[in-house]
């Protein structure tokens, strides 16, 4: 259930990370806790601060369910407890370990109200690092904010509370040794989706919007990141004839086969030859820093590109919603029945689609047209060739990047907030 390194609980302070899913962890957690023990490190013997390091995780649909391994491999924290330990540690703190009477809870993942929780039940104070918004201000005692927007979001009598720090994931280092760079060729990331109802429709879309592509341009390498929650085996389903989508879609899965020796973990080569590299490794920023361009569906992932400034096409096809049969949870169900899918269908064609103004969260985020979205009855080839004007007008790209950052914060973010919550220590000791 959790993880110890040693018997450290007589130490006079405990600094308590909350955090949840694959890439909080990677992006933020990690950096910030290398540049609070890079602080501390500096110091000499008299000076140093005498805390802990803890790390709860919490409940997340998009956790992969290995948080608990990677974060226990850094070899960084005291304790480590696992999301499903979440309530028994709120309900009862001693029965993981024992708690030192002052302490620091610090949000970095998941929803923000459950470090609020846990810092009162422990009696601890509480950091919120906010990256669109602080939703508990008056509960919180310092919010470190990722840009300026963040704090005007915050009432007047909270303002005072919060200080600016960036962007947590503009500090990500890129990894020399899996650089995709190669002055011949450009890159470009597909995001299919990770649930199935996404990739009933986004993988038979996304291989026909390939060969496309490559059917026009050579120097183009593609590649997937495959979400933590599929696999190969999916991609060959979603691709078959038992996907009644893929009737429309003439782009089908030739072969799938292993790579040794690549930062890629597989490769598929579609039945017009075009070769798309799968990578398992989540999150993957290294290698989707250096594409050119990304197409992705709607959803969290388009934050995400936001977040390391990787311009994007987001495509949602609507022409098959009518085929809800194949939907996840309660639309899956009774999509079964023909009326009522015919009447769901008409709602979310007519009502939901013509209502809602933007589908990319940074487009929502800005309240304007950053990236482009095309939603509707989009075809592959109307995306591929809207690809291949972007791949050739590189001021195009650029200016969308310009934009995805200016919108999120600037460098330094881990070094600023590790210097917050070592002040806060100081007064705490």
């Amino acid at each position: 259930m959790y993880s110890g390194l040693t018997a450290m609980n007589k130490k006079s302070l405990a600094v308590v990370i909350v955090s949840n899913g694959p890439g909080e962890l990677a992006t933020w957690v990690r950096p910030v806790v290398e540049e609070l023990n890079k602080r501390n490190g500096s110091l000499c013997d008299k000076e140093k601060l005498d805390f802990i390091l803890r790390l709860v995780l919490v409940p997340c649909p998009n956790a992969t369910g290995k948080e608990f391994t990677v974060a226990h491999s850094w070899n960084k924290f005291e304790l480590i407890t696992k999301s499903k330990c979440f309530w028994k540690l709120l309900i009862n703190p001693h029965s993981f370990a024992n708690w030192p009477k002052k302490g620091i809870v610090i949000f970095l993942g998941g929803d923000q109200f459950w470090s609020i929780l846990l810092a009162k039940r422990l009696g601890y104070m509480n950091i919120t690092y906010a990256e669109w918004i602080a939703r508990w201000p008056q509960w919180t005692n310092e919010i470190a904010a990722m840009n300026g927007k963040v704090k005007e979001l915050i009432p007047k009598r909270y303002k005072n509370k919060c200080q600016i720090i960036g962007d947590l994931m503009a500090d990500i280092k890129l990894n020399s040794e899996i650089s995709l760079k190669d002055k011949e060729k450009n890159y470009i990331a597909l995001l299919p989706g990770s649930k199935k109802a996404k990739l009933s429709i986004g993988i038979p879309f996304f291989l026909e919007i390939a060969d496309h592509i490559a059917k026009n341009n050579q120097n183009i390498k593609f590649i997937i990141p495959i979400a933590p929650t599929t696999n190969k085996s999916e991609y060959l389903f979603f691709q078959s004839q038992k996907n009644p989508i893929t009737q429309y879609y003439s782009s089908k899965i030739k072969t799938i086969q292993n790579i040794k020796g690549s930062c890629f973990d597989y490769v598929i080569e579609t039945s017009k030859n075009t070769k798309i590299y799968l990578i398992k490794k989540h999150p993957c920023y290294e290698i989707l820093k250096e594409c050119d361009l990304a197409i992705t569906t709607v959803g969290a992932n388009t934050a995400e590109l936001a977040a390391i400034a990787l311009p994007m096409l987001v495509v949602l096809p609507t022409q098959h919603l009518n085929m809800m049969n194949a939907w996840d949870g309660i639309f899956g169900v009774i999509g079964k029945f023909s009326f009522i899918n015919r009447l769901l269908t008409f709602i979310v064609k007519y009502f939901y689609f013509k209502k809602k103004k933007f589908f990319a969260w940074p487009n929502i985020k800005a309240k304007k047209m950053i990236v482009p979205e095309r939603i509707g009855n989009i075809l592959p080839e109307e995306i591929a060739r809207e690809v291949l004007f972007l791949i050739q007008n590189r001021d195009q790209l650029k200016n969308i990047s310009d934009n995805l950052v200016k919108e999120r914060g600037g460098k330094g973010a881990a070094e600023k907030l590790a210097y917050i919550i070592f002040n806060s220590i100081k007064k705490l000791c």
